[in-house]
């Protein structure tokens, strides 16, 4: 872990008063864990955004499994991307829906790509792509 340095932040009294009730809601436990979360959610989304090399993230899927060849095209689009489709894990919501989580690693906008891909299949009711930087720098 990096060495802890401390500063210091200048803000309007109501700013701070919307924060803490933000840190409370959030049961963050200090204002410094809620703004390393929020930094590190920026410099993230700043990341993917510039297309970073390496990071990492999962696909949610719900879908409906009674879908004519739907498991069949979600699994050969994994397989043609095994070099970025880490793992994936399924499982059976009901009847009818399954929920498949697809962990995913490599350079940001591939990952995106396939995500596209994957999300816009017939039969997807939901598809949620969660980031996370692998790396501090971008």
């Amino acid at each position: 872990m990096a060495d802890l340095v401390r500063f210091s932040v200048s803000l309007e009294s109501d700013l701070l008063a919307e924060f803490d009730r933000y840190c409370q809601a959030h049961h963050f436990a200090t204002r410094s864990e809620a703004i390393r979360q929020l930094l590190r959610e920026t410099l993230t989304a700043q990341a993917w955004e510039a297309d970073a090399e390496d990071v990492a993230a999962t696909l949610t899927l719900v879908y409906d499994h009674h879908r004519t060849q739907l498991s069949e095209r979600l699994l050969e689009l994994q397989h043609e991307h095994t070099d970025v489709v880490v793992a994936s894990s399924h499982v059976h919501l009901d009847h009818a829906h399954c929920m498949e989580v697809i962990f995913l690693r490599g350079k940001a906008g591939v990952l995106r790509e396939i995500a596209s891909k994957l999300r816009g299949l017939k039969g997807i009711r939901k598809g949620e792509l969660v980031v996370a930087r692998t790396s501090q720098t971008p």
